[in-house]
């Protein structure tokens, strides 16, 4: 799949024609995998971007609350190592961290690179979108003057995936729902409408100047209702 992403339009074209010659065989006789591993370099991030989570915490971020809500959508990344695939289990570590929380998010896959893209174009260069898991550790964030690299970047902790839907197949990415349940309990909910940035919005600023490449992921941190779980 990372040699299609890079591919663009025509290694997709190529996998859907071949695809009608594959021999289907069971799903539950396969184990799912990350739809894409060969990252070009750290996992490019979006928080504050859901008005709910920020009015609902409050308060409750130990001195660290934002002044205002943001102008500007806030960029941070997550290291490579951090991927796992949807069905793996996390590097859970009690001594590393007390405060495990969960937030379900849309991840983006970029098709087409380029530097200072025009939000108006911005969708034209997602080659898909899947589901991520941005497993945090609050207690480590806190602990780092609130940035967000550390508690966001221990090692297999962001199952992503399994199934990576092209751009094509979506018509609207401001009309999602995301859920996040645990052994059937509904933990969270929310939809891409509450976004306080749009999609081409946060792809044009975050390539203000910077080039994105082909296979690069931006989970956008939309639906983030945190709540403390080990």
């Amino acid at each position: 799949m990372d040699d299609v992403v890079r591919g663009g339009r025509d290694a997709l074209a190529r996998v859907r024609d071949e695809g009608g010659k594959v021999t289907p065989c069971p799903l539950d006789a396969v184990k799912l995998g990350s739809p894409v591993q060969r990252l070009n370099r750290d996992v490019l991030c979006t928080g504050w971007n859901y008005l709910d989570h920020i009015y609902e915490s409050e308060g409750k971020r130990e001195g660290q609350d934002p002044d205002s809500l943001p102008e500007h959508p806030a960029f941070f990344t997550k290291g490579p190592d951090t991927i796992v695939g949807p069905h793996d289990d996390i590097a859970f570590d009690p001594k590393l961290s007390g405060k495990w929380d969960y937030e379900a998010e849309l991840a983006l896959v970029i098709r087409t690179g380029g530097r200072s893209i025009d939000e108006e174009n911005a969708l034209d260069h997602v080659f898909g979108w899947c589901i991520a898991n941005d497993v945090s550790q609050r207690d480590l964030q806190r602990a780092h003057g609130g940035q967000w690299l550390k508690g966001k970047s221990i090692d297999g902790t962001m199952p992503l995936g399994p199934w990576l839907t092209t751009s094509d197949e979506v018509t609207d990415p401001h009309d999602l729902l995301i859920e996040c349940e645990l052994n059937g309990r509904l933990l969270q909910q929310a939809s891409t409408k509450e976004m306080a940035f749009t999609i081409p919005r946060i792809i044009a600023e975050l390539s203000r100047g910077m080039t994105l490449r082909p296979g690069e992921r931006d989970p956008d941190r939309y639906a983030e209702r945190h709540r403390q779980c080990s």
